[in-house]
C-alpha cells in the first residue's frame, strides 16, 4: 500500500476558493502552493508586496486556476476590514480559509515589553478571528472549513517565548468556540500545531546562535522521525482538514511536529 503524499494526493478542489493569509514564503506558500496544485482558486494574503505578489505570479498558468495577490498588514482592523472588502468584490464565495500569518520575537521576560506582546498578539490571534469575521459571510450555505495555523509552543514551554506561545493557545481556544460557533452554518473549524519547520523564519533565528550547525542537528536529533519537518508536511495537514474526508471533523488541532512533543525529556 502506497501513501500519497503533497500536491497531487487525493484531495481535491477544483472549483473552490481559498484564501491563505502569510502567503509569501514559508509555510503559508506551501499551503498555497499545494491547494493550487490540487484546484484550487487561491486569494493569496501578506503584508510583504513584493513577495506575495511574487509567488502569485509564480503560480499563475494559461491551464491553471486564478490566483489573486492581496497586500495588508494584519496586525490593522482597517486593513482587514479592507481586505475583506476586496475580496467581497471579486464576486465569489469562499469555501477554505488558512490564518497562517504569524510573527515570532523571542524575548526574556525582562525585556518584554506591552508594545511587543500586543503586536504579536495582533498578528498571531486577532487577526485570525477579525478576519474570520469579516470572511464567514462569503461563504456558501453549504459550509467550508477554516484552518488556523498554531504551534507546538501552545502546550509546551520553550525559553524567552512568553508572547509567541501566549498567541498559539489563544489561538487554540479561538479555534474551539469558533467551531461550536459556526457549526450552525456547517463552517468546520481546526487548527494545526506544526513542530520545528524548515523555513525563511526558522534560518533566521539559526542565524542568530554561536553554532549553527551544530543547533541544526540537536534539533533534527529531538524528533524520533529523525529529521525537521517540511512546510509540504504542514501544507499535507492542511488539505486534510479541508477537504470532505475531515467532514466531521471540528473544534480540534493536529500536531504535526515529527513525534517531538511525545518524547519525554529529562
Amino acid at each position: 500500500m502506497t501513501q500519497e503524499h503533497g500536491s497531487g494526493g487525493k484531495y481535491e478542489f477544483h472549483g473552490m476558493v481559498a484564501v491563505v493569509t502569510g502567503a509569501a514564503q514559508g509555510i503559508g506558500r506551501a499551503i498555497a502552493e499545494d491547494l493550487h496544485a490540487r484546484g484550487a482558486h487561491l486569494l493569496l494574503v501578506d503584508r510583504n508586496a513584493e513577495g506575495v505578489i511574487a509567488a502569485a505570479d509564480s503560480m499563475c498558468k494559461a491551464d491553471s486556476p486564478p490566483v489573486h495577490a492581496f497586500v495588508a498588514d494584519l496586525a490593522d482592523p482597517s486593513a482587514i476590514r479592507e481586505l475583506a472588502q476586496s475580496i467581497n468584490s471579486l464576486g465569489c464565495e469562499i469555501d477554505i480559509l488558512v490564518n497562517n500569518a504569524a510573527i515570532e520575537i523571542d524575548l526574556p521576560l525582562k525585556s518584554l515589553t506591552a508594545e511587543i506582546f500586543d503586536r504579536v498578539m495582533a498578528i498571531n490571534l486577532r487577526a485570525p478571528l477579525l478576519l474570520t469575521q469579516a470572511l464567514v459571510p462569503l461563504f456558501p450555505a453549504s459550509g467550508g472549513a477554516i484552518v488556523n495555523l498554531s504551534s507546538i509552543h501552545a502546550s509546551t514551554a520553550f525559553p524567552n517565548a512568553i508572547p509567541y506561545a501566549c498567541s498559539k493557545a489563544g489561538l487554540l481556544a479561538l479555534t474551539r468556540n469558533l467551531a461550536l460557533e459556526l457549526a450552525n452554518q456547517q463552517i468546520r473549524v481546526n487548527a494545526i500545531c506544526p513542530g520545528y519547520i524548515d523555513t525563511p523564519m526558522w534560518d533566521e533565528w539559526l542565524r542568530t546562535v554561536s553554532d549553527p550547525e551544530a543547533q541544526a542537528t540537536q534539533t533534527a536529533a529531538l524528533h524520533p522521525l529523525g529529521r525537521r519537518g517540511l512546510p509540504r508536511d504542514v501544507a499535507a495537514a492542511v488539505a486534510y482538514l479541508s477537504s470532505p474526508d475531515a467532514a466531521w471533523v471540528t473544534g480540534t488541532h493536529l500536531v504535526v511536529d515529527g513525534g517531538l512533543t511525545i518524547r519525554a525529556h529529562g
